[in-house]
């Protein structure tokens, strides 16, 4: 029963905000069409639709706000205007009740507040649609207070999320089958997506993994700061981190006046996100300004603060070096390289004509290079290659799509700090030096000392493996069988052959001798 009343209030929304004119005008049948101008009489839907989708999001609660922001990096699957408007939704949502968190913190650890923390804050600092944030103090295991941030999950997430999903899943099934672009658009595979973000985000545990990590991947650059995971304080519904202090990169004004580089911090952005990406394989992908502050503090001023972990992306080697050398063989002008290196990606159909595909990638890359390369966009580069191989029925990896995202917002962060940010000139080293590695002694020298404990273990093996193999594929194979049978037949046969050759030869020379020896006989 709550499953129809939650159906009947999210159709009330959509047709509440005009929704159905962003589905129901593109169905195959006329007179789905007509309903959907039917339903739209008599309401106010002079707001664009990018805007009245947001609003529907964020009335319709935190589960579908989470799911616009997740949408929102599918820009090769939404229109400009839907895409940017989506963008927007940042964690705005109300907090809950803090004893329902203390609750939550009490069950987790089973123990008393007070018996965990030296002191709690009950006042949250931060709401999410996912979670919300406490400040609180502890005592470590050598026994210091240190001053942490306590992240708490917002209660009964998974009971809610499953319920709107299965929702999503059924109104996905709907598109699918009954939209013109519902081939195109994926409904079915993004909700799949989005529900693997869910579900990764409500074990805060993998967030605390992933600030480990990213932590250690920093370490040595002296570019960012990335909290301390107090794991003895860990669990799926709660993890406590360190507290970082600084001020919120939007707040550009501000950083000015305490003496902050604004240009350096800038290109350290780039640096930062390259690094991650090129050298990592592992980049924080939810890098908008509400997750980035900046030190003020003396030994680590004007250092940028990352902040929530729930998204990350990764990259394989194949994945770096698509991206290697699609921007190389762009900043060349070789659009044919582009072309070829979609079609070799798989991405792309076996029977696309390249030299079509390069006149695609042609239109879309050449207008570029009329500006100068600061005012070049990576990220609007990647997107609009995107958008184009859809004629090509390209299937976007959704790691390089997360990728294109992140790029788009450091992208607009640097040049919200410095409008005249080149970025091509931090990113080209990195590339240069990427594909550098890739061929050469080094590169094959690492490959077989990290293959070696492998292939110590193996080579011993290797004659047992083979016979075991042969004899395997021979009792498999009745026509290999067969030829073997006949191999030996053959075999004895020239075996007979030959030691009679060697036995006549061997009765023609006792002959000879004896005649030498006994000439009279």
């Amino acid at each position: 029963m709550s499953r129809l009343f939650r159906g009947v209030f999210i159709v009330f929304i959509v047709l509440r905000y005009g929704l159905d004119e962003l589905v129901l005008n593109s169905f195959k049948s006329p007179s789905l069409r007509l309903l959907g101008r039917c339903v739209s009489l008599g309401r106010n839907l002079q707001a664009p639709r990018g805007q009245r989708l947001r609003e529907a999001l964020e009335r319709l609660g935190p589960i579908f706000v989470k799911f616009g922001q997740v949408l929102s990096t599918r820009r090769d699957l939404l229109a400009p205007d839907i895409a940017e408007e989506l963008a927007k939704l940042q964690d705005r949502v109300p907090p809950f009740a803090t004893a329902i968190a203390v609750q939550t913190i009490e069950r987790s650890f089973g123990r008393k507040l007070d018996e965990i923390f030296v002191s709690f804050e009950h006042e949250p600092v931060a709401s999410a649609s996912i979670a919300q944030v406490h400040f609180a103090v502890i005592q470590d295991r050598s026994g210091q207070t240190r001053e942490v941030a306590v992240k708490v999950l917002r209660p009964g997430m998974l009971t809610v999320i499953d319920k709107d999903l299965s929702l999503m899943r059924m109104l996905a099934g709907w598109v699918d089958r009954l939209s013109v672009d519902g081939k195109r658009l994926k409904p079915r595979e993004v909700v799949a997506e989005f529900d693997k973000y869910l579900h990764d985000e409500l074990d805060l545990v993998r967030e605390a993994a992933n600030a480990a990590q990213l932590r250690r991947n920093m370490e040595g650059l002296d570019l960012v700061l990335i909290p301390e995971m107090f794991w003895d304080f860990c669990h799926t519904d709660v993890i406590v981190m360190e507290r970082m202090k600084g001020v919120p990169i939007s707040q550009i004004e501000r950083l000015r006046e305490a003496g902050v580089d604004v240009s350096k911090l800038a290109r350290d952005g780039v640096t930062i996100f390259f690094t991650q990406v090129f050298r990592d394989g592992f980049f924080h992908a939810d890098m908008h300004p509400g997750n980035i502050q900046v030190s003020l503090a003396p030994d680590t001023f004007g250092r940028y603060v990352s902040l929530d972990f729930g998204i990350v992306g990764t990259l394989t080697e194949f994945d770096k070096e698509y991206l290697a050398q699609n921007f190389t063989a762009f900043f060349r002008r070789d659009y044919k390289r582009v072309a070829e290196l979609h079609i070799e990606s798989g991405w792309v159909p076996a029977d696309t004509r390249v030299d079509e595909l390069e006149s695609a990638v042609r239109a879309v890359c050449e207008p570029y290079f009329d500006r100068p390369l600061k005012e070049i966009s990576l990220g609007m580069v990647l997107m609009r290659l995107f958008q184009t191989s859809r004629r090509f029925n390209v299937e976007i990896q959704p790691q390089l799509v997360l990728l294109q995202k992140t790029l788009l917002n450091i992208e607009g962060l640097g040049r919200e700090l410095d409008p005249n940010l080149d970025l091509w000139s931090t990113a080209k080293p990195f590339l240069e030096k990427w594909m550098l590695e890739q061929v050469g002694p080094k590169k094959l020298w690492d490959q077989l000392r990290a293959e070696a404990p492998r292939y110590a273990k193996l080579l011993p093996e290797m004659p047992r493996l083979i016979h075991d193999f042969l004899k395997h594929r021979q009792s498999d194979n009745p026509a290999l069988q067969a030829l073997l049978q006949e191999q030996r037949r053959t075999n004895q046969l020239l075996q007979r052959l030959l030691w009679t050759g060697f036995g006549f030869l061997a009765g023609m020379a006792v002959m000879q001798l004896i005649v030498h020896l006994f000439p009279f006989i």
